[in-house]
């Protein structure tokens, strides 16, 4: 394995590993690519531009064309800023790791690194729900979302998020940063997350494994609990629509939402619920595909068929274009 900084000579990995306070981790990221690296650095780097273009131009988008300025593209924009937010923590170090056949960063950037990766993850988890809730109004009592999902609502909505967030972040922090870390300082991911993190403490770990399980449930289940249910009441209000073209319709206005929670959700699960211990390069794929791939997708499924963006986008392209003439 090679890593950045100065080359490690077996007794210094061994002096470094086995000390009694770590101030470094190892990342060991994706061992034995060989001649891959180049390629695989490339795509990674096209990627991490067309994530953060993708979601930065529909917030542009947003704030340029007022017929876009609804509680649904609302939304929508701060799903993209939480998509950047997850895509800057991950992929700049994971290009490095990539390059170099791992890196190292000091403890105390690891614990940050994962408390703004669980920050973004909880956070588009609750902001998820409220986009089902929105969904869920706007198909089975249409004739009230006006009254309840307003300029009000979207602003209490997402303070509550962020102040969840941040609470949630200081007690993980303070909790993390009371253990006694003493080694082995190598972890194999190519990120920080939470079980590699505690594997390299030897303090009892029971007190935050409990806060953790508690912060999930209500950060991550609960707003997967609230999915479900707006979804089992939205189908059903869509069935009773006698129209083949108006049961379409109702279906094609949360078509994209169902399909990034799908999406983010069923990764989610099969990583954490049902690890793949055994099969740890597979864990290491699918959290490739849930921290890379879905901020690549979330932009490209909402915007794409979307004709309000099209329009919008269309507009400012003709505005610069006269502009220049």
């Amino acid at each position: 394995m090679r890593v950045t900084g100065r080359p490690w000579q077996d007794n210094d990995m061994e002096q470094v590993t086995y000390k009694n306070n770590i101030t470094s981790v190892i990342l060991v990221g994706f061992p034995n690519l060989q001649y891959f690296n180049i390629p695989l650095f490339l795509l990674l780097f096209i990627i991490y531009s067309v994530t953060i273009s993708g979601n930065l131009l529909i917030m542009i988008l947003f704030l340029l064309s007022k017929h876009l300025q609804t509680p649904m593209y609302f939304f929508i924009t701060q799903l993209s800023l939480f998509d950047i937010m997850l895509t800057t923590d991950i992929l700049p170090n994971l290009l490095n790791i990539v390059l170099y056949d791992g890196c190292t960063m000091s403890l105390i950037g690891c614990i940050i690194q994962f408390n703004f990766f669980a920050t973004s993850e909880s956070s588009e988890c609750l902001l998820l729900s409220v986009m089902s809730y929105d969904r869920y109004l706007a198909i089975c009592h249409p004739l009230h979302y006006n009254n309840i999902i307003n300029h009000r609502f979207c602003v209490k909505s997402m303070t509550i998020i962020w102040m969840t967030s941040f609470i949630m972040i200081i007690i993980d922090l303070q909790s993390m940063c009371s253990l006694h870390f003493c080694g082995p300082n190598v972890i194999d991911h190519f990120y920080c997350d939470f079980e590699p993190i505690l594997q390299l403490s030897c303090s009892d770990t029971t007190i935050i494994h409990i806060e953790t399980l508690v912060m999930v449930i209500l950060a991550i289940m609960g707003p997967f609990i609230i999915i479900v249910m707006s979804y089992v009441y939205i189908v059903f209000t869509i069935l009773k629509i006698p129209s083949f073209t108006g049961r379409q319709k109702a279906f094609s206005t949360c078509s994209s939402h169902l399909m990034v929670v799908s999406i983010f959700y069923g990764t989610l699960i099969i990583v954490y619920v049902y690890p793949t211990k055994r099969f740890w390069i597979i864990s290491k794929i699918l959290a490739l595909f849930y921290t890379v791939i879905t901020p690549l997708l979330n932009p490209i499924i909402y915007t794409f068929r979307n004709k309000d963006f099209k329009k919008a986008f269309d507009k400012i392209k003709h505005f610069n274009f006269c502009k220049k003439w």
